[in-house]
């Protein structure tokens, strides 16, 4: 059986990247384009990107690890 290649997630719109904050926080988020993910270093959070859509629910984010 040939394994299947996952596609990179597309790329997030920069001018978005410039508006978005977390939410909880009101903070700075950083696009980890590798994870497609939105970190939040003040919430402890980040935040899933699918599809190229920033999902900004705190419910659907996973804690970081420190």
């Amino acid at each position: 059986m040939a394994q299947q290649k996952i596609a990179p997630s597309p790329p997030v719109d920069p001018r978005l990247l410039e508006i978005l904050v977390c939410p909880v926080t009101k903070g700075p988020l950083e696009y980890d384009r590798q994870a497609s993910e939105l970190i939040s270093r003040s919430a402890g959070l980040a935040y899933p990107v699918r599809d190229g859509i920033p999902i900004m629910l705190p419910e659907e984010a996973r804690k970081l690890d420190e």
